[in-house]
């Protein structure tokens, strides 16, 4: 009989259905999120129809730049490959604290993780992250190695919280991604003794299968004729639902193609420089917005930073940063674009600067780009 898929909300994922869904006794599972998102997700995915692979456990869902819904199919051997592989890297199996909505790869990645190391996870209670929570969760684990997965913007959070410091700081190792980490903030969180690990990945992948620059065991890293990272191995997802189109475009004999530029610095470690679709082209030249934010990131005036490009009638486009600053710390615009042009160049320099109280964020805990795109980058 083919596998059926099995769509519900992602707070009531359970560890007995996510075994269910691995080992093929139960459905496939399809996360959805609450409201008008969740129901056109579901939808798309078409729940009554056979799956297209018997060993598909999860379809995770993600989107494109249009903001289509599509559903990533993750067989279980590659969520199995995934999980031992992280294990592997950090020393050994651990308990792992969830800080991240089950409708992504790296909150799944912590219950599968968990699963198939015979350990409970412990879970932050509902609602927006916060420092208090996280610390609270922290103290529910227990005495073995410990490990959490948190994105930039969460990181950030607990490394400026004194509590948070000395919580982070008990883990045997805290992966984050889900987004470029600015350098200035891995800097800070390892002087304070956290382990953090950079992590680089995404659903098609099983979730992070590059640790600070080095791929996984298993996984192989490579460059189309276009300079975008090219990624192989057993982690690597099936394709995509209903969605045979999508699935050639970016799956095939060398691997997943993704959209992301990359190389390999002096150290021989994957550096990653954006987004193919987010590079800005001003007068001419090509300016990576990882690279605006690190340097930016670095600056004692700011906190966070999500730098854009915006439409010029002089220069084709033009770079501009929305920034949220320290407490009591001014930042002039002359100053951000001499900042920016001794760490980088003059061209990469923003010429506006956005100064808010807060970020708008995701679920997952990202800044919203659309949001700030669409408030700012006219």
């Amino acid at each position: 009989m083919p596998r059926t898929l099995l769509a519900l909300p992602a707070p009531t994922v359970t560890p007995a259905q996510l075994r269910a869904a691995l080992d093929g006794s139960g459905p496939a599972l399809l996360p959805t999120a609450a409201g008008t998102a969740g129901q056109q997700l579901v939808a798309a995915m078409r729940p009554d129809e056979p799956l297209e692979y018997d060993d598909v456990a999860l379809v995770v869902p993600t989107s494109g730049s249009t903001g289509e819904p599509k559903g990533v199919l993750l067989r279980a051997p590659a969520l199995a490959a995934s999980a031992t592989a992280t294990h592997e890297r950090l020393g050994g199996a651990g308990q792992w604290l969830l800080a991240l909505p089950l409708t992504h790869i790296a909150g799944l990645q912590v219950l599968v993780r968990s699963l198939l190391a015979d350990t409970d996870a412990v879970l932050m209670r509902s609602g927006p992250f916060s420092c208090t929570a996280f610390v609270a969760a922290t103290e529910a684990l227990g005495s073995g190695r410990r490990y959490t997965s948190l994105v930039p913007t969460q990181l950030l959070r607990l490394v400026d919280d004194a509590a948070g410091r000395e919580s982070l700081a008990s883990y045997d190792a805290v992966l984050v991604g889900g987004a470029a980490t600015p350098p200035a903030l891995l800097f800070r969180a390892r002087e304070a003794g956290i382990r953090v690990v950079a992590t680089y990945g995404m659903s098609e992948t099983c979730g992070g299968c590059v640790y600070d620059g080095v791929p996984l065991s298993g996984v192989g890293a490579s460059f189309d004729d276009v300079g975008r990272i090219r990624l192989s191995g057993p982690t690597i997802a099936a394709g995509y639902r209903l969605r045979p189109d999508l699935t050639r475009a970016a799956f095939g004999p060398a691997g997943f193609t993704t959209n992301d530029l990359g190389r390999w610095d002096e150290q021989g470690r994957l550096e990653v420089l954006g987004r193919a679709d987010d590079i800005i082209i001003s007068g001419g030249e090509n300016i990576a917005p990882t690279a605006v934010v690190a340097v930016l990131a670095a600056h004692p005036a700011v906190a966070e930073v999500v730098v854009l490009g915006a439409p010029d009638p002089e220069w084709g486009e033009r770079v501009i940063a929305v920034v949220r600053l320290h407490d009591g710390a001014v930042l002039a615009l002359d100053d951000a674009r001499e900042h920016v042009a001794s760490g980088l160049s003059k061209v990469a320099a923003p010429r506006e600067v956005h100064v808010l109280d807060a970020l708008p964020l995701l679920a997952s805990g990202k800044p919203d780009r659309a949001l700030l795109k669409a408030r700012f980058a006219r």
